[in-house]
């Protein structure tokens, strides 16, 4: 059976992007994303069990929770989530001092990254909010230390003005249609502070390969292109970002920073910006 699944999947990537291309037109896509989460499953579970055997302490999400906001790979959730962690601060050392600070993780899944920032900056407050409910019902039961929020699609937060000092959302732009990046770049201005700090990433020029001939010419143009056709939000939902249209995007803040994705061991990186509120 596993036989047969893998070979559903293991093409070379331009039969790969064509065969998603199709699924994604006829409304498949999740589907096909679905038996992935099979495969990813069986691929995983052994090396899975021998984590639990070794951290039984490691509160883990349901499967496929972890599987949607990152990929089923206890020890990768766990050990990358506070790697990520660790350079989220290091980067923002370099544009804020991290201390008595308010800190929200816009878009925080299972807390993937947000549950290993308590142990890192003691003297801090944080907040984690998602717009699935059922990964952030599991937060609220089994992180310690992280007030954890749920909220719609589109904006408003339950948060009030000037709410937090720093806000970071790691890859959530990379899932949103082109009305809620407007939307919520609106929303994460009102609700950060004066001065306060927005980190962000998005599917910058290192992603064009996955675009087809006309995406990619529209991306050349400083055009955001949106794969649909699935529900937003979901990691089958994606958006490509010239750097033009992130320009035109953060208009309202100061730019502190572009660094662009590389193409790193054959897989794209996704573009790092940092602005901060005029």
């Amino acid at each position: 059976m596993l036989r047969l699944l893998k070979g559903l999947f293991n093409f070379d990537m331009s039969n790969k992007k064509t065969i998603s291309q199709t699924f994604r037109r006829l409304g498949l896509l999740k589907s096909a994303d679905r038996i992935n989460f099979y495969i990813e499953f069986i691929k995983h579970r052994e090396q899975n069990k021998k984590f639990l055997l070794k951290n039984p302490e490691v509160k883990l999400p349901p499967d496929y929770i972890m599987y949607e906001s990152f990929q089923l790979d206890y020890e990768s959730y766990f050990d990358d989530g506070m790697a990520t962690a660790e350079w989220l601060i290091v980067y923002l050392r370099r544009y804020v001092r991290i201390e008595n600070k308010k800190i929200l993780d816009w878009g925080c899944g299972p807390a993937r990254i947000v549950r290993h920032m308590p142990s890192l900056l003691v003297n801090c407050e944080f907040h984690g909010t998602d717009y699935n409910k059922t990964t952030i019902e599991w937060c609220q039961k089994n992180i310690k230390d992280v007030v954890f929020h749920s909220n719609e699609m589109l904006p408003p937060t339950i948060f009030k003005n000037n709410s937090f000092d720093i806000i970071y959302g790691i890859s959530v732009f990379t899932h949103l249609s082109e009305e809620n990046h407007y939307n919520w770049i609106e929303e994460l201005y009102r609700i950060l502070g004066k001065n306060g700090i927005l980190f962000f990433t998005a599917h910058g020029k290192a992603f064009i390969s996955k675009l087809n001939y006309s995406e990619q010419n529209e991306f050349n143009k400083g055009n955001l292109i949106v794969k649909s056709n699935t529900k937003e939000g979901h990691r089958t939902y994606g958006a490509y970002h010239p750097p033009l249209f992130i320009h035109s995007l953060i208009k309202n803040f100061e730019l502190l920073v572009h660094s662009e994705g590389k193409i790193k061991n054959t897989k794209p990186e996704q573009d790092i910006w940092i602005v901060r509120k005029k």
